[in-house]
């Protein structure tokens, strides 16, 4: 990290909306200055949102670079153009969603999911942890998901992909962790983004050649209304999620994993409650087919399951 009073280096990927834009806007408003923010997107004519959120932070505590983390040239001209390639703190927020029946996704549309959301990251990891060894310094996040932890049917190939950067990044924390570089995993649930809106609406009109009627009916008429609820009764905004970001950077022994919703962690205790995983598959089973039309009742209770024991587990925004 940096020495004395210096600003710390973070860099950010995937700025032009949502997380990545609200983590950019409220570190670099930080009241002690103390950071200097690189906030990175792939295409710069998205821009225009957050610079209008930065205000007079832009240019001053907050910068922009252009970015693309599938590309190995894009994110080593980006690091080299940083001064002395010197990061304090990484946050990898670039990321891209898939939804649907599995047997009317493309194998090339999973590759491009695998190839954000953990090629990506694990690119950009790859570039900036030889300084942070070198210097014995550094922190490294990981904008992971609740579905790292816990499969949520037709997100499978999503899923897949963040559970792969769950595993990568429990195997390196322990090598990193010799050389005093801290690496820690945000885990948000469900979140109220225009892509998150903007996708449920696609997904609810699209045909699903490949899937038979009766997946595309289970889809379209019980999962898509019963994730809308979860989303209306659990859901987080940017700004949360932004604050619960702004915690582990800041917290002098960071966590590895931080949930950043306690509504989620009865769902996370019941999975670790059962190892032969059976618990989890028929709850899930039966919230989706069998009580759907008392999905409003089920989230009171999990309101109702989540005491105070289990809020330390998790990273709160307020």
């Amino acid at each position: 990290m940096a020495s004395g009073g210096e600003q710390k280096v973070v860099l950010i990927t995937g700025c032009s909306s949502g997380i990545g834009l609200r983590i950019a806007v409220l570190l670099a408003r930080d009241e002690l200055k103390r950071y200097h923010v690189i906030a990175t997107m792939r295409d710069l004519r998205k821009k225009d949102r957050l610079v209008e959120a930065a205000g007079d932070t832009y240019g001053k505590t907050l910068t922009l670079l252009s970015l693309d983390v599938c590309s190995d040239d894009s994110v080593r001209q980006c690091i080299d153009s940083v001064k002395d390639r010197h990061i304090d703190i990484l946050i990898n927020n670039a990321g891209v969603g898939l939804l649907g029946p599995v047997e009317s996704i493309s194998m090339d549309d999973m590759k491009k999911v695998f190839e954000t959301n953990f090629f990506g990251t694990v690119r950009m990891i790859k570039e900036v942890m030889p300084d942070m060894k070198k210097r014995r310094s550094g922190h490294i996040i990981v904008m992971s998901s609740v579905m790292g932890l816990q499969g949520v049917v037709f997100n499978d190939v999503y899923t897949a992909s963040k559970f792969a950067i769950e595993g990568f990044c429990e195997s390196m924390a322990v090598q990193l962790l010799k050389f005093n570089v801290k690496l820690s995993l945000i885990e948000p649930g469900p979140v109220h983004t225009e892509f998150e809106t903007k996708m449920m609406e696609e997904v609810a009109k699209m045909d699903y050649p490949g899937a038979d009627a009766d997946t595309v009916r289970y889809f379209k008429d019980v999962y898509i209304p019963s994730s809308i609820d979860i989303f209306e009764a659990l859901g987080q905004t940017p700004e949360d999620i932004a604050k619960c970001t702004k915690k582990v950077i800041e917290s002098s022994r960071p966590r590895f994993r931080n949930l950043t919703n306690s509504l989620y962690t009865p769902i996370v205790a019941m999975k670790y409650a059962d190892e032969s995983g059976g618990l989890s598959v028929h709850t899930f089973y039966n919230l989706l087919f069998n009580f759907g039309s008392l999905m409003h009742i089920t989230m009171s209770i999990l309101k109702c399951l989540t005491c105070s024991c289990l809020r330390r587990r998790t990273i709160s925004p307020d």
